[in-house]
């Protein structure tokens, strides 16, 4: 009986199923075909998944908090990343859009895991580092570009002893510090001594002169090594102090006086520049009306004509009067003038005679008239006499003498020549300018009724008396302001070559090859 029953219910079962498969197409729909995974991951400790089919990067995430995606869609790969300890889903869809499979993902905390987190924030942005979980291990890999950060990753990983350390130091960072080392060797006058690297050793090559610059390139070298990282197949130890094994001394030394390096050039260039203004305004009211004596008279009197009935009188008024209206003067004059003289002179430092330059200008004229006619010649011009001495820090120090003469314009034949001298002794930078001498004049005259340059009387020609002014009236004023000055610079420059600045001269005269 029981038999029969089961056998009832079988083919109950088959035929339902039958006929699902016809209601549906001849397909079977049922949830149960869509496999479930489940995945533990440790924070610190990434977890690859490989797919077999191309999925979506549409990938639903039950709490994003909790856990972080890392789609690889070429490689139909998704990296798992923990963020905070707790359980949540992930489902992922083919391209379709059809689930194809389904992780329940729960994210641990181990000691591990924190530890990386730990190291990732102290030491994670070192460049060339990598901080993780292999082997069940933390480690800490890479190599090391720039060398300051060793102190920084050894400092951190000291409290962590735990940790593994498998740092290096970068090749190319070795080759950057040898470069370095070269140029600093350069600096110091050892341009023979070159570094380079061979199995992670400096080796130091060359010829100089004395043993003691032989230990003086090795000392600069070592002054360039970073703190040392010992080769993994050669200590246990992470770092070390660096060494003297760090540097290989190949220098040879040959036993030979340097020759003496050539004295240095100093050019000086001077300006002496002279400033002259002056200023004149006259003013003066005259007024002198003169009586002429030529055919003029004032006659008072009576002359009679005769007649029977009775006499008549007569009378005369003539005179001539000139310069009957007021004469008025007024003038306004003034002048600017401005001399420039430049000069410049190379000389050797050190040199006892010093440099010279002078510029002369010689300037004929004539003293007396007739018979006793002289020539005669005046000199204007520039003469600079200097010393240089190179002091420390590039400073020079200037024995300077300088003479300069300048015609003054004037309405006499002879030249009106002014002499400008200074002596002085400076200390100057190379390159600096400075004003080391000058001298500044002003001159102010105001006259009141100067009559000393009135025309003489009318009329005092030819042995007659000069007329008489009927009255006299003279106002006058005139001022006048004159005002001089000279200052002189100086700017030394320190140079390897006479030829030095040659450039620059040619530009000014437009000099071609």
């Amino acid at each position: 009986m029981f038999v029969r029953f089961f056998f009832v219910l079988i083919l109950l079962s088959s035929v339902n199923f039958l006929y699902a498969q016809e209601e549906s197409g001849g397909e079977s729909v049922t949830t149960s075909n869509i496999p479930t995974k489940e995945l533990e991951v440790a924070m610190g400790i990434d977890v690859i998944e490989k797919m077999d089919f191309d999925y979506s990067t549409k990938i639903t995430i039950g709490n994003e908090n909790l856990l972080k995606l890392v789609l690889i869609p070429t490689k139909k790969e998704i990296i798992f990343k923990g963020l905070k300890p707790g359980r949540t889903s992930v489902t992922i869809r083919d391209n379709l859009g059809d689930v194809r499979v389904q992780y329940t993902v729960v994210i641990t905390a181990s000691g591990k895991s924190n530890i990386v987190s730990e190291l990732r924030e102290l030491i994670g942005d070192v460049e060339g580092l990598e901080i993780g979980i292999r082997g069940g291990k933390v480690f800490v890999g890479g190599e090391i570009v720039v060398p300051d950060d060793i102190g920084r990753v050894s400092q951190v990983l000291a409290s962590y002893p735990e940790v593994l350390a498998l740092i290096e130091l970068s090749p190319q960072t070795q080759r950057v510090i040898a470069r370095k080392m070269t140029d600093e060797l350069a600096k110091n006058n050892l341009k023979d001594v070159t570094v380079r690297v061979v199995n992670k050793v400096y080796w130091l090559e060359g010829v100089v002169g004395s043993g003691d610059k032989k230990k003086l390139a090795v000392t600069i070298a070592k002054a360039y090594l970073p703190p040392k990282i010992v080769n993994l197949s050669a200590s246990s130890a992470r770092y070390a102090t660096p060494q003297t094994d760090d540097i290989i001394d190949f220098i040879a030394v040959n036993e030979k006086k340097d020759p003496q390096p050539a004295p240095k050039m100093v050019k000086i260039t001077t300006q002496f520049v002279e400033l002259s203004k002056s200023y004149n305004k006259v003013f003066a009211f005259k007024w002198a009306p003169l009586m002429g004596e030529d055919n003029s008279q004032i006659t008072f009197g009576q002359t009679s004509s005769g007649n029977l009935t009775g006499r008549q009188s007569e009378g005369t008024l003539s005179a001539t009067i000139s310069n009957l209206f007021p004469k008025l003067n007024a003038a306004k004059s003034a002048g600017y003038a401005r001399t420039i003289q430049s000069g410049m002179v190379i000389v050797r430092d050190g040199f006892e005679q010093g440099g010279q330059i002078s510029k002369k200008t010689t300037i004929p004229y004539a003293i007396g008239t007739g018979d006793f006619t002289k020539a005669s010649s005046a000199e204007i011009g520039l003469n600079l006499d200097v010393k240089p001495k190179i002091l420390e820090q590039e400073k020079i120090e200037l024995g300077l003498v300088l003479n300069v003469s300048i015609q003054v314009p004037s309405g006499s034949a002879a030249p009106v020549i002014t002499n400008n001298s200074l002596n002085s002794n400076v200390i100057l930078k190379s390159n600096e300018s400075a004003a080391i001498g000058g001298i500044v004049q002003n001159t102010s005259v105001t006259d009141y009724d100067n009559t000393g340059n009135d025309p003489a009387p009318i009329g005092s020609a030819g042995g007659q008396a000069p007329a008489t002014p009927l009255f006299r009236l003279y106002r006058s004023k005139s001022y006048s302001t004159n005002k001089s000055q000279y200052v002189v610079f100086v700017t030394p420059e320190i140079i390897e070559s006479a030829a030095a600045g040659t450039n620059e001269i040619r530009k000014k005269f437009r000099r071609r090859e």
